[in-house]
C-alpha cells in the first residue's frame, strides 16, 4: 500500500495518538448535552455503513433512558436513497434539512462522483461551516476532499482507495487508520471502523462504562482508531496459519506478484509444500489463488473507479490490459469494459 501506519512513527503510540486527539476534539469531549447529528447518504452506500453510525447511539440511548444522542438523514434532493442491497433508505429532506444539527456525517460507497454532484460539493463546501464538526464514512472522504473540506487535515479512507485518495489529494495527510479524527474532522474506513468511531464518541462524552454497555448490546469489542484497517483482520481461524500468511503477503503485492518460490521461501517452506498446503486449505494452488485476488481488484477497478484499463493492469499486475482482457473473461465471463459499459 506504500503508507506507514502513523502511531507507529509517533513516541508513545496509542497514548500520544490519544492525546493529540484530545487537545483537538470538538464533539468528542465530556458533556451530558444532547448531541444531533445530520447523515448525508448517498447513492449506493450500504446499510451496515448506516447502521453501523446510527445503532450504537440507538443504543446509548436505551442505557441512558433518554433521547441524548439524535439524527436525521438527508439526501440529494430529499430522495429516498437507494442502498447497495436494493433497499430505500427514507430522508428527512435535502442538504439544507441539516441545518441545527452539531455535526454532519456523509456516508458513501460505490460510485461516489455520480451522486456527489458538482451542485452538492458546492452546496457541501457552502454548509459545512455551520456544524461543530464534519465526518465521512468510508467514500464518505473522496466526498468532503472534493469540497475541499480535508484540507490540511488528517484523514483515512476505506482501504481500497489509499493510494488513489493520497495521489488525488496531496493537500490531505492520508492514513491507513480504522478512523481519524483531527481537530473538526472525523473519517473512518468503512462500516465496521464507523461503529468503532462511535463508541469512541460514546465514551468521549459519556465515558467508558457507558461504550462498554453499548459494545456488549452487540457483542463486540471496540477497536482503537490507529489500528490499521488491513493488518486488524483476523485470518480464518479454520486455515493454517501459513496460508493465512501467504494470502495477507499476496494481498500486498497485488501490483507485483512474487513467484510461488519466492513467497515459500519467505515462509520457510518449500515450494511443493506451499502448493500442498494450498490445495488441502483452499483448494487452488498459490499461482491460482493470487490470480483470484488480482482479478477480484481488477473488478473493484473496473466498477468503482475511472481507472483506464491499462492503469488497472498495471495495478493488479497483469502484463498489460489484453492479457488482464483474458484472465477476466474466463473468470468472470465478460471482458472489462463490457462490465464497466
Amino acid at each position: 500500500m506504500g503508507l506507514a501506519h502513523h502511531s507507529a512513527l509517533v513516541p508513545g503510540g496509542m497514548a500520544h495518538y490519544e492525546a493529540n486527539m484530545a487537545k483537538n476534539e470538538t464533539i468528542f469531549a465530556a458533556s451530558q448535552q444532547p448531541l444531533t447529528l445530520a447523515l448525508l447518504v448517498l447513492p449506493q452506500s450500504s446499510i451496515l455503513e448506516v447502521a453501523s453510525t446510527l445503532d450504537p447511539l440507538r443504543a446509548a440511548n436505551r442505557h441512558l433512558g433518554s433521547d441524548t444522542y439524535r439524527w436525521r438523514v438527508v439526501s440529494v434532493g430529499g430522495a429516498p436513497v437507494p442502498l447497495t442491497c436494493g433497499i430505500e433508505l427514507p430522508s428527512n429532506g435535502p442538504l439544507s434539512a441539516a441545518k441545527g444539527a452539531d455535526a454532519l456525517v456523509v456516508i458513501s460507497g460505490f460510485q461516489q462522483w455520480k451522486g456527489a454532484t458538482p451542485a452538492l460539493i458546492r452546496d457541501l463546501s457552502r454548509i459545512a461551516p455551520s456544524f461543530a464538526a464534519v465526518g465521512g464514512i468510508d467514500a464518505g472522504a473522496w466526498v468532503l476532499a472534493r469540497a475541499g473540506l480535508l484540507n490540511g487535515y488528517r484523514a483515512t479512507v476505506h482501504w481500497e482507495d489509499l493510494e488513489d485518495l493520497t495521489a488525488a489529494h496531496p493537500q490531505i495527510d492520508v492514513l491507513p487508520d480504522r478512523f481519524v479524527i483531527d481537530r473538526n474532522r472525523f473519517t473512518a474506513g468503512g462500516a465496521a471502523p464507523a461503529a468503532d468511531l462511535m463508541l469512541h464518541l460514546i465514551r468521549a462524552r459519556h465515558g467508558p462504562a457507558l461504550a462498554l454497555q453499548v459494545a456488549a448490546s452487540f457483542i463486540t469489542t471496540a477497536r482503537d482508531g490507529a489500528e490499521p484497517q488491513v493488518l486488524a483482520v483476523q485470518p480464518d481461524p479454520r486455515l493454517d496459519a501459513r496460508v493465512a500468511a501467504a494470502a495477507a503477503r499476496m494481498e500486498l503485492h497485488l501490483d507485483a506478484p512474487e513467484p510461488t518460490a519466492i513467497l515459500a521461501a519467505s515462509l520457510g517452506l518449500s515450494p511443493r509444500r506451499l502448493e500442498q498446503l494450498f490445495r488441502q486449505n483452499l483448494g487452488l494452488s498459490p499461482a491460482a489463488y493470487s490470480q483470484k485476488l488480482r482479478l477480484a481488484a481488477a473488478r473493484r477497478m473496473v466498477t468503482d473507479t475511472r481507472h483506464t484499463l491499462a492503469e488497472v493492469a498495471l495495478r493488479t499486475g497483469f502484463s498489460s490490459p489484453s492479457t488482464l482482457s483474458r484472465a477476466f473473461r474466463a473468470q468472470y465471463g465478460q471482458a472489462p469494459g463490457a462490465l464497466r459499459r
